[in-house]
């Protein structure tokens, strides 16, 4: 095995750098002297208004610039880009026009009405002061329902999309032929992100040119945009992104803020920058999930899933976001089926607008949301039809010889073990031990509860990925990659590939990322594509450099092609141990002008998507007098594939758990009836701390992906993916035996008390 390759918990390389104060991120990289740019931001939900009186706050001293939407005609394209889905009758979903600032009306709380351009923020704050906003109120919606007062006249009764997959006919059969069905309805609770680094960016106009950079996970989309939106041509702007502090799908598309600075530093013809505070941040970034949804499952006499059908109506808040009206609707019947044999499924999802915040993705995208209805509603099903809720999934699992198998949403899932991944979680949870704690718990006053989650999910994003590998002068080699890294340790993990395939040393291997002039083009981070799509785009990238550079080592060996041989990270002649390694050819190459062997460019498509999937088991402890919920064991088995850097995949997956618990017993944006923000500080929104999680046990049992070359799967959101469900059903079971037959997220305290104080009083009467 090469030291430094694949396979190995290597520790990241850039950790030194960021930990010690070196990172660049977005606040850091501003050019010197740069205005800053404050958005006046609507106090109403929804109101119509004129165009303020701005000669007053123009003459601040500081102040460059103020603009509203009348002053972007003609030099900035005033909206935003989205996707919208087909309606069930074949028709597109509603489309209205998201503006980059409003344009006499708002639609939420934080909607940009007005930009104001000064030397400092202070500047900024004092113009801000004085413009006067005269708001006609509008009746609010919040609502996560069809109806209420119209947000946009595009979308009658609110709703932007009417979605839907599956037969309903057969459905329909199912359900009315079965031995047994059951029912749920769940509420997905809204959450935030909440990254360490905000979002923000700066730009520079230099007379032909825009430089833009910013906190994202990919910066192809916004040039383009950014192109289009101010007349451009896609030559004439660069955008780049540096060290981001978290992305986690919420930093994957593009803001109205981007396009308003970009228009100012082009106007101004000066340096813009604009970082969102904390406060800023919970307001206008986009929320994620917040789903309402009903879940049937009809059943056999031998207790087999027979159907499945699903009604759902998500939330968009305001807007289409980029990705909004995909995630409740595509993205979540990827996975749908969960990882259970059956044929017919009905799925119906309604988007509807409400006088909030956007919202779009939020780690997973679309997966969380499906796995968390599917496994939600079989754990119910098993405890009401009297069964053990981890034997009855178990019944249910589509069969390992029935591989590669087809799913009732048309996905092919290429390979998997349930049954060996669930054995070994039982055995690592040592859930054959559980009756003794859950004793020693009520001895303590406390209800203890088991849930498993057994989740799969399905790569995502754009299956195309580009790689560049350059010889430099200095004696380092130039990887250049299309993905984003967001904190996950990408400058490790593709170092290792390129090490493994082609021998290059790790530490003379330079990271490249997130410039528009420097990559021609890539997809982002997003989906857990990044290293699936970017390792075996960097294989087959390392894998032409060497065919290139065949016939120099045939010449630097003196011997005939046939006798040369690649193996461990060089070329040697077969059978003896001389030979010469990549570096060395670089420089022979250098010195003859051979500048063609110096630069290796490969486009990799990827075959097919692969699809993490696993058991997660979470222990949890209710103290019946407060409603308090303790998470005291967690364990995790994960089919992950084949494995680059174990050690940063379970880094990954300790943060996605985090995040997933963190929405199950703590976390929910919380609006009040006429739309103002309830939840806009730490003060109010409970991230989840240290002292609130265990120490998760992570293991693998791995099935390699016959989807890619690599054998992987993805692990970058495989832990929100399946902690949702595994605690939510934990307690649950902790109060089954009080009576209490169904629990939502988020299981704060009150809410639990609340909802163990009705079962008692229910039982009482009852009894």
């Amino acid at each position: 095995m090469i030291k430094f390759g694949t396979s190995q918990s290597v520790t990241r390389k850039e950790d030194l750098r960021l930990l010690t104060g070196q990172g660049k991120y977005c606040d850091d990289t501003a050019a010197e002297g740069a205005l800053h740019a404050m958005f006046l931001r609507s106090p109403v939900a929804h109101a119509t208004f004129e165009q303020p009186d701005l000669e007053e706050a123009r003459a601040v001293a500081g102040v460059h610039a103020i603009y509203t939407a009348a002053d972007l005609e003609g030099e900035l394209k005033n909206q935003v880009a989205f996707h919208t889905v087909k309606n069930r009758d074949g028709s597109n979903g509603a489309a209205p026009v998201r503006p980059v600032l409003a344009d006499g009306t708002v639609r939420y709380v934080g909607e940009a009405v007005a930009l104001v351009v000064a030397e400092t923020k202070e500047a900024a704050l004092d113009a801000m002061d004085l413009i006067m906003v005269d708001y006609h109120d509008l009746p609010v919606h919040v609502a996560t329902a069809v109806g209420g007062p119209t947000i946009h006249k595009e979308a009658p009764d609110n709703l932007a999309y009417d979605w839907s997959y599956g037969d309903a006919e057969a459905t329909d059969r199912a359900f009315a032929t079965a031995a047994h069905t059951t029912s749920l309805d769940l509420i997905d609770n809204r959450i935030h992100n909440s990254a360490m680094e905000g979002r923000g960016c700066h730009a520079v106009w230099d007379g032909s040119r825009l430089h833009m950079e910013f906190t994202g996970q990919g910066v192809w989309n916004l040039k383009n945009e950014l192109a289009e939106n101010l007349g451009l041509e896609p030559e004439a702007v660069q955008v780049t992104t540096g060290d981001v502090g978290g992305g986690f799908g919420t930093k994957g598309f593009n803001y109205p803020e981007y396009f308003a600075v970009a228009f100012a530093a082009r106007k101004l013809n000066t340096p813009v920058r604009w970082m969102s505070g904390r406060g800023e941040a919970m307001l206008t970034d986009v929320g994620g999930r917040d789903h309402v949804t009903t879940a049937e499952a009809a059943f056999d006499a031998d207790f087999r899933l027979k159907a499945v059908r699903i009604n759902c109506i998500s939330n968009l808040g305001a807007y289409n976001s980029f990705f909004a009206q995909y995630i409740a609707s595509e993205l979540a019947l990827k996975v749908l089926p969960g990882v259970y044999d059956f044929q017919t499924a009905l799925f119906n999802v309604k988007g509807v607008f409400t006088n909030t915040t956007p919202v779009d993705a939020y780690r997973g995208a679309g997966r969380p949301e499906a796995i968390y209805v599917i496994e939600r509603l079989m754990d119910v099903s098993a405890r009401e039809l009297g069964k053990d809720p981890i034997e009855f999934r178990r019944k249910n699992f589509i069969p390992k010889e029935k591989f590669p198998y087809r799913t009732v949403s048309g996905e092919l899932y290429d390979v998997g073990d349930f049954n060996m991944v669930l054995d070994r979680a039982l055995k690592e949870a040592n859930v054959a031990g559980f009756k003794t704690r859950k004793a020693k718990s009520a001895a303590a006053g406390k209800l203890r509860g088991l849930g498993l989650c057994y989740y799969i999910e399905s790569i995502l994003g754009d299956p195309v990925e580009h790689t560049q590998i350059d010889f430099a002068e200095d004696g380092f080699v130039d990887l250049y990659v299309g993905t984003q890294s967001n904190g996950q340790g990408h400058e490790t993990v593709f170092a290792q590939f390129l090490t493994e395939r082609a021998g290059i040393p790790f530490d003379k291997i330079r990271f490249i990322q997130g410039d528009s002039d420097r990559i021609a083009m890539g997809g982002g981070t997003g989906g857990s594509r990044s290293v699936t799509l970017q390792g075996n785009s960097i294989n087959k990238t390392a894998d032409e450099a060497i065919r290139k550079f065949r016939e120099l080592a045939a010449e630097e060996l003196e011997i005939a092609d046939a006798d040369l041989v690649w193996e461990d990270g060089s070329f040697s002649v077969a059978g003896t141990d001389r030979s010469v390694d990549l570096m060395h050819l670089a420089g022979v190459a250098r010195e003859r002008g051979l500048t063609d062997l110096l630069s290796t460019r490969v486009k990799y498509d990827l075959p097919a998507r692969s699809y993490p999937n696993g058991a997660h088991f979470a222990e949890v402890e209710v103290d019946p007098d407060t409603g308090q919920v303790s998470v005291q064991k967690y364990t995790v088995v994960d089919d992950f594939g084949y494995l680059v850097n174990p050690m940063l995949a379970e880094g990954q997956v300790h943060g996605g758990v985090v995040q997933g618990v963190g929405q199950a017993v703590t976390e929910e944006v919380v609006y009040s009836e006429d739309g103002q923000l309830l939840s806009g500080s730490f003060m109010d929104y409970a991230m989840p701390r240290a002292a609130d999680m265990p120490m998760i046990n992570f293991f693998t049992q791995p099935v390699l992906s016959t989807a890619n070359e690599i054998g992987m799967k993805g692990c970058g959101e495989a832990g929100t993916v399946g902690s949702l469900a595994s605690v939510t059903n934990a307690v649950l079971d902790a109060l089954w035996d009080s009576g209490v037959r169904h629990v939502d997220m988020p299981l704060t305290p009150s809410r639990v008390w609340n909802i163990l104080n009705s079962a008692d009083a229910t039982l009482k009467k009852s009894a």
